[in-house]
């Protein structure tokens, strides 16, 4: 066999496997996999540095699938490249607790980077993966010595490029000319619909040359010899990100579906798929068929072991001359905090009338001055989210080694690149906005819960109490809909102390993302000084008698009327508890024993007060002071009056309640 037939049959082996993935399993994309076949094999055999051995060694190429829809291509090069992927799990696509999911699983296939599958996700998560990659480079690397240096490869399609996700990521990418950030557009022309003609007829290649992108064009997907030579001049241009414009054929060498909507989202058929292995010259009466040669030629093991053990020879070399430097990167790599990292957060004040967005600066202020990595930055809000520690450097083109990062008005975008940080690994991201416009951003949250990864989202401005900007700008549904994404940790404190305590529990999650909900106004300092808010719910008010007759809920910054109203309450006879619930998820983690001893059962006069909607409540409790309309345009202490939030409505509610039951 010739280097050229070698060649044409490894790519025919990745169409096959995927073909035969999808008609075994009854649904899936093929045409993707079959069109991009050349290219990958290309960049995973010849250009990309990867251990499959090791997937996680540090200093790798990162790969994103962007088109998640086209996994088989991904499961197909990891299996023939020499992951822990066995053929069974190709054969078992799409099926209950298989490795080879639908879409691309970040934690659940080895070598899988990050999770895709919602159009342009994965376009951002690269932007993170190469920012984070671009910033330790600059932090580390000395004149003498490189220690970090990789590439971000990806494959995007079409509908990548219409999601308004990956114009926002694009451009930023460009702002700050990631040059080792390198798409390959998938330019099939089709989407499920039909011809990208139906949506799709601006000028690619001049959008992104104009953010800044080095475009090439002119790739016919195919021709390996053009696509390496495209690679090549992506990789030495080390200013711009590169886009290359690669011509595909959607389910090449099939007969009957190639170039057409039919082929991207079902199987082919069993007689177009004995069609397409005539017209490829496979075997048709062989099924996951992998010819032995092409596991010699396509096993990365071998070549990944060694460039791996090259770069340990230099990160060796690299301890012995730079050796704090190294300690340095080895606990940002292996996100150890300092033994000490609490010291300056505890000396700060609880007992000031401060908002939780001012007290989340000064927790933030402290907790940069001590735990490493911490990378962040806000949609264009930073004043308004207290967002940038005085100590931290802005993030230019200029200053790679910078950690804080200006977003622009980007939030879809930001939060997702947020999670290509996270997944790089050797930083620590947050990123803050408005709370109202935590749906702008919600699917790459939605990501950060499902993949498990620790990003900390700072939502200010929560609630009526946002004031005169009016009912656009104030969060009444927002927080218990973010209560809602699993594995998503929701925290809305009532004053500094809890707000402390909210980072701390931010900083110490490792297997999910956490969710601040902060104040735009000034709130009473409630909890006093360190009383523990880890748990996500205590009781903060006292009943005077043996068992309450009443429970008060409150979260947020109407925890106030429920503190203020419980000796009213008492006066008049009826012993109140009050609750402080910060945040549900933390509450619900705990024993049953002590959300009992919290909350008894026995008690069933129960009043919620929280600036938000209603629905969800009866979990806790018996009845709501709550916000089921949207706001309006006033003073935020007239808006709280207006629409019942007061210690008076407390007392009232609370006192129906506790005679009705």
């Amino acid at each position: 066999m010739t280097p050229i037939q070698l060649e044409e049959t490894c790519i025919n082996t990745i169409r096959m496997l995927a073909v035969d993935a999808v008609e075994r399993a009854r649904s899936g994309h093929p045409g993707m996999p079959m069109g991009v076949a050349p290219m990958a094999y290309v960049l995973w055999t010849e250009v990309m540095r990867h251990n499959p051995s090791d997937p996680a060694w540090f200093n790798r190429d990162r790969f994103v699938l962007s088109a998640g829809h086209g996994s088989m291509l991904l499961y197909a090069l990891l299996h023939l490249t020499g992951y822990d992927l066995p053929l069974e799990e190709i054969k078992n696509f799409r099926q209950w607790e298989s490795k080879t999911p639908g879409h691309p699983e970040y934690g659940l296939t080895p070598g899988v980077e990050t999770t895709t599958g919602p159009l342009g996700q994965g376009f951002a998560n690269g932007v993170g993966m190469a920012m984070a990659e671009a910033h330790l480079a600059a932090r580390f690397n000395r004149e003498d010595a490189t220690i970090i240096d990789h590439f971000t490869y990806g494959i995007v399609s079409d509908g990548d490029l219409m999601e308004g996700i990956s114009h926002e990521a694009a451009s930023l990418a460009g702002h700050l000319g990631l040059g080792k950030l390198i798409y390959l557009w998938d330019d099939n022309r089709i989407t499920i619909d039909g011809g990208t003609d139906l949506t799709f007829s601006e000028d690619i290649p001049g959008r992104f040359a104009a953010y800044g992108w080095q475009v090439i064009s002119g790739i016919e997907g195919t021709d390996t010899r053009t696509v390496r030579t495209a690679l090549s001049e992506a990789r030495a241009c080390t200013d711009k990100p590169s886009l290359l414009c690669v011509r595909t054929t959607i389910a090449h060498g099939s007969p009957n579906k190639a170039n057409t909507a039919a082929a991207h989202g079902a199987p082919l058929g069993a007689e177009e798929v004995a069609l397409t292995k005539e017209a490829l010259g496979w075997r048709a009466d062989l099924s996951f068929h992998v010819p032995t040669e092409v596991r010699s030629a396509m096993d990365c093991t071998s070549s990944g072991t060694e460039q791996q053990a090259a770069w340990n020879s230099r990160r060796a070399a690299y301890e012995r001359i730079y050796p704090d430097a190294a300690a340095d990167l080895d606990a940002l790599c292996n996100r150890t905090l300092p033994a000490d990292w609490t010291a300056e957060l505890e000396n700060l004040p609880v007992d000031q009338a401060i908002s939780t967005r001012a007290a989340s600066g000064q927790a933030l202020g402290a907790i940069l001055k001590k735990v490493p990595g911490l990378i962040g930055g806000s949609a264009d809000l930073t004043g308004s989210n207290k967002t940038r520690g005085g100590m931290q450097v802005d993030m230019q083109k200029e200053k790679l080694s910078g950690s804080y990062v200006r977003y622009g008005v980007r939030e879809h975008a930001m939060a997702a690149i947020s999670n290509g940080l996270a997944l790089h690994g050797g930083v620590r991201p947050y990123c803050g906005t408005f709370l109202v416009f935590s749906d702008y951003l919600r699917p790459a949250l939605r990501l950060s819960a499902l993949m498990g990864i620790p990003v900390i989202y700072v939502f200010t401005h929560d609630s009526i109490g946002t004031g005169e900007d009016g009912p656009t700008h104030q969060g009444v549904e927002q927080v218990m809909s973010l209560r809602a994404i699993p594995n998503l940790v929701v925290i809305r404190p009532a004053d500094a102390n809890e707000t402390q305590y909210a980072w701390k529990e931010a900083i110490t999650r490792e297997d999910g993302p956490t969710a601040l909900i902060l104040t735009r106004q000034g709130l009473p300092s409630l909890t006093g000084k360190f009383k523990d808010a880890s748990r996500g719910g205590y009781v903060v008010v006292e009943e005077s008698a043996s068992e309450p007759h009443v429970i008060l809920i409150g979260t947020g910054s109407e925890l106030q009327y429920a503190i203020a109203a419980a000796p009213i309450l008492e006066s008049e006879g009826v012993p109140t508890r009050v609750v402080s619930m910060p945040s549900w998820e933390l509450f619900a983690a705990e024993t049953e024993a002590y959300r009992e001893e919290v909350l008894p059962r026995a008690v069933t006069a129960r009043v919620a007060v929280e600036a938000g909607t209603s629905l969800g409540w009866d979990r806790y409790a018996s009845h709501t002071i709550s916000m089921d309309q949207f706001g309006a345009s006033a003073p935020g202490k007239v808006l709280f009056k207006q629409f019942g939030f007061s210690t008076e409505r407390v007392v009232e509610v609370a006192r129906s309640v506790a005679a009705g039951m």
